[in-house]
């Protein structure tokens, strides 16, 4: 029976860049380097390009993260668009680069424009860079639901990669009954799954080896390549009576950045199974053509790789919130949630009555807009506005410019929702600060184009996110002080 080996790495940054300036400011703590994403590129990035690694590996990379690469760490960015080349070769024509979710937001916490134009997004950042149409997805933090499925059909993508812990049950083509999974079983990872969705359509759900993982990511295998080769070897060996695929996911910085040595022990792992019979490496697609899923699954919605306690991390407040030291649970994920849901709304309504003033449809505008965010020049900047409102319309330069604004605040109402906003331990932390600066160029451009400014409504909104940070005490005061002297018509 045939068996493979593919490894995933989920390679991401949050976006970094000043809102105003689009430039990433100075990190200290990532001294000694400019920033923790010129750390990250050292450590890992690049290094792993040295080393060939992604060539022999299933990845993706964040589009935010990429178009950082591409200004500031050339030759990292350079190997991934060649290493996807190298792997069509190698498998069968399938690349091995993965698209992703635009700016890493939480999908099923998304309204359904926001879940639609990430995937648009993600889509054309992913042809315009790789030169293909990507065959599968990778969405932010595997958060799912079923109708960020249905999106992700709806705009041609094939397959996407869950953990273990989100079936719900499962079944062989052809049988009526189900097999109950459940969230703290074990589903069989060595095959892939047809999920079925009420549209009609399916998508193809591959469930990574939740054990692996944990062992890479937390355990030894990331410290030996011998003791990762064993723990592969074993599952190779397991009875299966069916083509296998042993895969396994996890952060792309695990290789390198969290575990210093972690790139040259993945390459020792690809150097021994390319030299071994024991099993081929492969990448999803070339799999998924080869195989084409005999069984059927059901998801448990509204979950994600890293939260137990399905997407509480990025909406509520539980054991994430925990301070050991004051033994106290820090209320602020649902009140930040809350209060940028707030805004989004009113960013709506300003968004929809102005743009209706230059088109017929907004959301498609925005739609399009990365098309000029990844060509930006003043003839493309003309010609994007002139295929939005029409040929036949000469608009003066400062209508040009108000639709610009427009899109704008629609992108950056978009990246407060990025998901590290949520992920850490208090509402103080940079990555929480960079969504709130986000929020407040959203609110920037807004006043701008209208007159009108949700600012006091948002901080006071903001007052009730609790900070473990005495000197900060909450949202409202961490944005007066560390955010809204930036702003150039704060009051």
């Amino acid at each position: 029976m045939e068996k493979y080996i593919c490894l995933h790495g989920h390679f991401y940054q949050p976006p970094r860049e000043n809102p105003w300036t689009s430039q990433v400011d100075v990190q200290e703590t990532a001294h000694p380097y400019h920033d923790w994403n010129e750390r990250i590129n050292a450590e890992c990035y690049e290094s792993n390009a040295k080393l060939k690694n992604y060539e022999r590996m299933s990845f993706n990379f964040g589009p935010t993260l990429l178009t950082w690469l591409k200004e500031k760490g050339a030759y990292s960015y350079e190997a991934i668009l060649q290493a996807d080349q190298i792997s069509r070769i190698r498998f069968q024509g399938h690349g091995s680069a993965l698209a992703q979710g635009y700016n890493h937001m939480i999908m099923p916490l998304a309204n359904e424009r926001d879940k639609h134009t990430q995937v648009i997004w993600g889509i054309k950042d992913f042809e315009h860079r790789f030169k293909r149409k990507p065959e599968g997805m990778w969405l932010p933090e595997t958060a799912v639901d079923v109708a960020t499925l249905e999106v992700l059909v709806q705009h041609g993508i094939l397959f996407t990669v869950l953990a273990p812990a989100q079936a719900a049950k499962i079944r062989k083509q052809g049988q009526r009954v189900w097999e109950e999974v459940g969230q703290y079983a074990s589903v069989e990872t060595k095959r892939v799954y047809k999920c079925p969705l009420p549209s009609g359509k399916s998508i193809a759900l591959f469930f990574y080896d939740g054990s692996m993982a944990t062992h890479v990511a937390f355990g030894g295998y990331i410290n030996s390549a011998t003791r990762f080769i064993h723990g592969i070897q074993r599952e190779i060996e397991r009875p299966f009576d069916e083509p296998t695929v042993i895969h396994c996911a996890v952060d792309g910085e695990t290789y390198g950045h969290h575990h210093k040595r972690g790139q040259l022990v993945l390459k020792k792992v690809f150097d021994h199974f390319d030299q071994s019979d024991e099993a081929q490496l492969i990448n999803y697609g070339s799999f998924l053509e080869r195989h084409p899923p005999t069984f059927e699954v059901e998801i448990i919605e509204n979950t994600a790789w890293s939260c137990d306690s399905g997407l509480n991390r990025w909406s509520k407040d539980d054991r994430h919130s925990y301070d050991t030291h004051t033994r106290k649970v820090h209320k602020w994920r649902g009140t930040l949630r809350e209060s940028l849901n707030w805004l989004r709304d009113q960013l709506i309504d300003v968004y929809e009555t102005q743009m209706c003033q230059f088109c017929d449809d907004p959301w498609k505008a925005r739609d399009e807009y990365i098309t000029l965010l990844l060509n930006l020049s003043d003839n493309n900047v003309d010609k994007f506005i002139r295929d939005i409102v029409g040929a036949g319309h000469a608009l003066p330069l400062q209508d040009k410019t108000k639709i610009l604004k427009l899109l704008e605040m629609q992108k950056f109402a978009m990246f407060m929702f990025t998901s590290c906003g949520w992920f850490f331990e208090d509402v103080s932390r940079i990555e929480t600060i960079q969504i709130l600066r986000y929020a407040a160029r959203a609110i920037e451009l807004a006043r701008e184009i209208t007159g009108i400014s949700f600012l006091e409504d948002f901080v006071s909104r903001l007052e009730a996110a609790q900070s473990k940070d005495p000197a900060l005490v909450n949202g409202r005061v961490i944005f007066e002080r560390l955010i809204q002297p930036s702003m150039t018509h704060s009051p």
